[in-house]
């Protein structure tokens, strides 16, 4: 008889793995399958900003842009090492938004919701202020205002290492199939990416969270009473050589209305994006179009002196954003906002009907929101999901935040002195992914030689084989543009060498588990 979970949840992107750590966390049963890495899509191709949404002002979101500034602070209190305060740039363009509107916006977004340790707005000379050197001549003036940056694809792994941790079983690399219903109980069938092994498990809630996927979720696997009212809409970055020397990012307006941003990325390196525009197709071949290269080389030449063009694009990455169809006219004015639908049979006691809560939309800044309004849409059929509250969430640090959100420098000053061989650059990155877990990841080690074989850019066996036994990660792809983004410095060469070992490991470890059963 397959086993009973409270909850089983649909896709490892941020909205899947944050509902799964909330739950946990209340003391549920709780079951994640995801058909590729954790975080592989959507989760991992934002902008990798925890921001309020400065532009979503001019579409009248207000609800939604106080509840993520809301949580600016909230989710830096509680991942210090891969969440941390920026400064934006917002230059003056005459013939665009004017003066007046840009200083009304600014006065709303430092006012409408909470704001305790991050700087508010001030005005800027950019004839004076180092800001305005990288600009072409022209620029003056700009207005300078405060949001937060987010290693997003990490953010999803430590919510689900935080859920494992309470108890949630995460599965990886696992493709859901069906889910039929019936005497209260979900019937979930999954399968096995790589074995092709089909399982089933049983859940008194299902909970789809499989974003770009979430149509065909109900449309080919649980056959619910839902209005999939999805529109897809994809948005694409490209990285190029550092283009400016000060830590500072800029917002540009363009013409066309949208706005792009250029921030400083990986030390040497400069994160232009995003593009917004509807997409048809498989969201799992999703990439770069030559179009939208042009186009954010085109809008970063708007405004900086140097020109930039595809030829100096080293990287690209490309994401699809399942949105609610709210029936907007154009792909960047449909609402960033989340829906939670509910569907569940009429017939008995809610506490004994299998519900399934569908996911549509919503934004990086605000899953732990949306995780926490999904436990109360479920907490009818699931009494046990309200017993514990809904502030546990935001009172307790993701895995390796446990300390103070001003205090990283004296984090890796002490580290520093408890593994003196590890060089300091070396030590500051690892510092910035791990936190205080990097004890963990160190342990035993007492010189270099320890942690083993040196792939390239600092990255070890040690570093591999806590990914992959902490963090799920099975691939080359996993550790080198999701856990960390030391793709942008391994050769191809280097990185087949990874995935070897890592093969090498997985097989040694299914070994030992063969031999333990």
């Amino acid at each position: 008889m397959a086993e009973v979970y409270d909850l089983a949840i649909i896709g490892g992107g941020i909205n899947g793995c944050g509902i799964a750590r909330d739950a946990a966390g209340r003391g549920c049963s709780v079951y994640l399958c995801e058909q590729n890495d954790l975080g592989s899509g959507t989760s991992s191709a934002s902008t990798k900003l925890i921001h309020g949404g400065l532009r979503y002002l001019e579409y009248y979101e207000f609800r939604l842009v106080r509840e993520a500034l809301q949580e600016r602070e909230v989710l830096w209190r509680m991942a210090p090492h891969i969440i941390w305060p920026l400064r934006f740039v917002l230059p003056h363009l005459p013939g665009l938004r004017p003066s007046w509107f840009l200083r009304l916006g600014l006065f709303l977004y430092d006012h409408l919701g909470g704001r305790d340790r991050l700087p508010g707005t001030r005005g800027l000379d950019l004839r004076c202020d180092p800001a305005g050197q990288p600009l072409k001549p022209g620029f003056a003036r700009a207005f300078e205002y405060s949001d937060c940056w987010v290693e997003d694809a990490r953010l999803v792994a430590l919510n689900a290492q935080d859920a494992a941790a309470r108890g949630a079983t995460i599965r990886t690399r696992t493709r859901f199939l069906t889910a039929t219903r019936a005497d209260g109980l979900w019937t979930v069938t999954v399968e096995d990416v790589r074995s092709g092994r089909r399982s089933t498990i049983r859940a008194r809630a299902l909970v789809n969270a499989a974003g770009p996927w979430v149509a065909a979720v109900l449309n080919q696997g649980v056959h619910a009473g839902v209005d999939a009212r999805i529109r897809l809409v994809q948005g694409s970055h490209i990285v190029v050589p550092k283009l400016f020397d000060h830590d500072r990012c800029y917002i540009f307006q363009n013409a066309d209305k949208r706005i792009v941003f250029a921030i400083p990325y990986e030390r040497d390196f400069t994160l232009i994006g995003t593009t917004d525009r509807d997409y048809e197709g498989d969201p799992a071949a999703v990439h770069a179009s030559e179009e939208e290269i042009a186009y954010l080389c085109a809008a970063a030449g708007e405004y900086f002196a140097k020109p930039v063009t595809p030829a100096d694009v080293v990287w690209t990455y490309s994401g699809v954003r399942p949105l609610y169809d709210d029936g907007a006219s154009t792909a960047q004015a449909a609402t960033r906002d989340y829906v939670l639908a509910v569907d569940a049979p009429q017939d008995g006691p809610q506490d004994k009907q299998a519900a399934l809560l569908s996911i549509f939309g919503g934004k990086i800044t605000t899953y732990r929101r949306l995780a926490d309004a999904a436990i109360a849409k479920l907490t009818p059929f699931l009494p046990k999901l309200g017993a514990a509250g809904s502030g546990w969430s935001s009172a307790t640090t993701l895995p390796g935040g446990d300390f103070p959100v001003e205090g990283f420098d004296a984090l890796v000053a002490g580290l520093r002195r408890e593994f003196p061989f590890v060089a300091p650059a070396h030590m500051q990155r690892l510092a910035r992914a791990y936190g205080t877990r990097v004890r963990t990841l160190l342990n035993g080690a007492t010189r270099a030689e320890d942690l083993g074989r040196d792939f390239g850019a600092t990255l070890t066996e040690a570093e591999v084989r806590y990914l992959m036994a902490e963090e799920w990660a099975e691939t080359a792809d996993d550790v080198l543009w999701r856990r960390s983004k030391l793709g942008l410095r391994l050769g191809r060469e280097q990185a087949e060498a990874l995935d070897a070992f890592m093969a090498e490991e997985r097989a040694r470890r299914m070994r030992a588990s063969d031999a333990a059963e």
